[in-house]
């Protein structure tokens, strides 16, 4: 069964690469009318894209969606709120601070940060800068998180977070400094992208299962829009004082 859905899947995120590659090659070929060069190289880039997103995808299903459920479930048949939201906030920054994508943007933003003179020109002070800012990012990440797992439990509406968050990052704009606005806006997709959304989805749906009460589709569901928008609270906040 499991070798059956394998292959299964690694048909599904072939015909998913598809597209992708149909619409490079014509505009390789008949818009920028420039051969393909190196066919044999990205028939296997392409292969082993293929193998990693079914690997992936078979991971998340095997693993992480089944954890985290069952954490959501243990942590609500124990009925210690301490606990779980001690739980939410570190699920929440141990995933951000993991995020290969985090890594490359915060040093991005301390090269950035150096050549504009808001820091030193050394390598000492771009590591620190970047780690700072991975360290920001993650902890409104957790505090996200845990923010979103007291909702559930309370049966708070998502929009009233939703607008309080918007409304931060609104005002804050206008006194963050440039060269970090932009990165500030980007904080918040890259810092919820391959590890955190399967494993705060999970925790999300299976909390909203194992409360009574609540409806797994609508209480369910919206961590990740919370945990998208505190990086660029925290982020413009770092970019401001740091």
């Amino acid at each position: 069964m499991i070798n059956n859905r394998f292959f299964k899947q690694l048909l599904g995120s072939f015909l998913g690469l598809v597209p992708i590659i149909a619409v490079i090659l014509i505009f390789q070929i008949f818009i920028i009318q420039q051969p393909v060069l190196n066919v044999a190289r990205l028939m296997m880039g392409a292969f082993f894209i293929v193998l990693g997103l079914t690997l992936f995808i078979q991971g998340i299903e095997l693993s992480l969606f089944p954890m985290g459920e069952s954490m959501a479930y243990a942590f609500a048949r124990k009925g210690s709120l301490f606990w779980l939201l001690t739980f939410s906030f570190c699920l929440g920054f141990g995933a951000a601070i993991a995020e290969p994508g985090l890594m490359v943007i915060a040093k991005k933003a301390a090269n950035i940060a150096s050549v504009s003179s808001m820091i030193e020109k050394t390598d000492v002070a771009k590591a620190n800068y970047a780690l700072g800012l991975r360290i920001t990012v993650a902890v409104s990440v957790g505090f996200a998180i845990l923010v979103g797992v007291l909702r559930i439990i309370q049966g708070w509406p998502i929009y009233y977070a939703i607008f309080v968050a918007y409304a931060c990052v609104a005002i804050m704009s206008p006194f963050t400094p440039v060269e970090m606005l932009g990165i500030a806006y980007d904080a918040g997709g890259i810092a919820t992208s391959t590890i955190l959304v399967p494993l705060v989805t999970a925790l999300g749906v299976g909390l909203a299962t194992a409360i009574k009460g609540r409806n797994p589709m609508i209480d369910g569901f919206g961590l990740i829009a919370l945990a998208s928008l505190t990086p660029m609270i925290f982020a413009m906040a770092y970019g401001m004082f740091v």
